[in-house]
């Protein structure tokens, strides 16, 4: 058999597992196969062509890879609602404690307790909202 048509063979078999995979690693290698396939078809020496394999596939999963996962990759999530509030600041209304208070979050009145059961939190203080729980803030002084 041929080596353009092993190559070939590589390039494909390499093409599927890349399909069934998704790591973006396999195809690339299959690419480097398939330059390799095409160096071979124009008479490249066997070894010549394990050079050109081993060469095009370090290049393209050192070089195209991290740019290719970049790519693919999504965007971090957009935090909406009540998530959005998390780790926001606050402005404490009435004294918090471990047993209730109210804060101001982003313009609007919200029932408030101490994220750490022995603080007492007055009036005025600045707060970190640490978690949401139901219609309560959990929130911790600013230091």
């Amino acid at each position: 058999m041929d080596p353009w048509l092993i190559w070939l063979i590589t390039a494909l078999v390499l093409g599927a597992a890349e399909i069934i995979t998704l790591t973006a690693a396999l195809g690339l290698l299959s690419g480097a196969a398939l330059v390799t396939a095409v160096s071979a078809a124009l008479g490249l020496p066997v070894p010549w062509q394990f050079l050109v394999f081993a060469v095009v596939s370090t290049a393209a999963v050192v070089f195209v890879r991290p740019v290719a996962l970049r790519r693919l990759s999504p965007p971090p999530g957009e935090r909406f609602g009540v998530d959005a509030l998390v780790g926001g600041a606050a402005f404490v209304t009435s004294e918090v404690s471990n047993l209730g208070g109210r804060v101001r979050i982003g313009g609007e009145e919200w029932t408030a307790r101490a994220y750490d059961e022995t603080l007492v939190i007055p009036p005025g203080a600045t707060v970190d909202v640490i978690e949401i729980k139901g219609t309560t803030a959990l929130v911790y002084p600013r230091e």
